[in-house]
């Protein structure tokens, strides 16, 4: 199969879960979306992973995100599973965990990567815009656990760049100045989009703060 790019469409599915019977259209609606893989349930850093996720669950909403996990396992599993996460990570799990017992949603995705390990699903993570537009894909080894903040990071940067012109830097966080994109050179439209100024650095490196604060 063709493995998924950015802006390609995420493909719609619908899958058992450990909230039901889910299709990803319906359940995104017009929010954001994080679909993330992990190798099998019952595992240590995904528990830790599936309980961060649930702790900062509040920061998603704030964004108008909603995350769903995924793997292998049955939902039974997921259901046995999820008991631990709770009890282990002094959270509660509150968003579905997809039972892809058949690999459907892992063949769809191209989660399973064979050199890697035949039958579990890597590390996998796709931002999904609500024109169902696929806007990031992270890829991480089985033995390192992802750093969610830097998701809710990107989110951030992409929220803000499609309403606004700018770019932003390395190491960006929200509320830090940012940068007008090069294509942007009509003085009398900076004055408007950018009222706080901007500082030139280089005719194509000119930095402003941000803009919707």
């Amino acid at each position: 199969m063709t493995a998924l790019r950015l802006e390609d469409t995420a493909p719609d599915f619908e899958q058992h879960s450990s909230q039901g019977t889910l299709r990803l259209y319906d359940y995104l609606g017009d929010s954001w979306g994080v679909l993330f893989s992990h190798p099998a349930d019952f595992t240590p850093v995904c528990t830790t992973e599936l309980g961060y996720t649930a702790i900062v669950s509040g920061e998603f909403a704030k964004r108008n995100v909603k995350v769903l996990a995924l793997s292998v396992d049955d939902v039974d599993a997921h259901n046995g599973w999820i008991n631990d996460i709770n009890d282990t990570q002094n959270t509660t799990v509150n968003y579905p965990i997809i039972a892809d017992a058949d690999r459907k949603v892992a063949t769809l995705y191209d989660m399973i990567h064979p050199n890697a390990d035949n039958t579990a699903t890597v590390r996998s993570v796709f931002v999904i815009d609500p024109q169902k537009k696929i806007r990031l894909i992270l890829t991480y080894p089985a033995s390192t656990g992802r750093n969610f903040d830097e998701i809710l990071r990107v989110i951030d940067s992409l929220q803000l760049t499609d309403e606004y012109s700018v770019a932003t830097p390395v190491n960006w966080k929200h509320s830090e100045d940012v940068i007008i994109v090069p294509s942007l050179q009509d003085e009398a439209e900076l004055k408007v989009k950018f009222p706080k100024g901007y500082t030139v650095v280089r005719p194509y490196l000119r930095i402003t703060p941000q803009p919707d604060l």
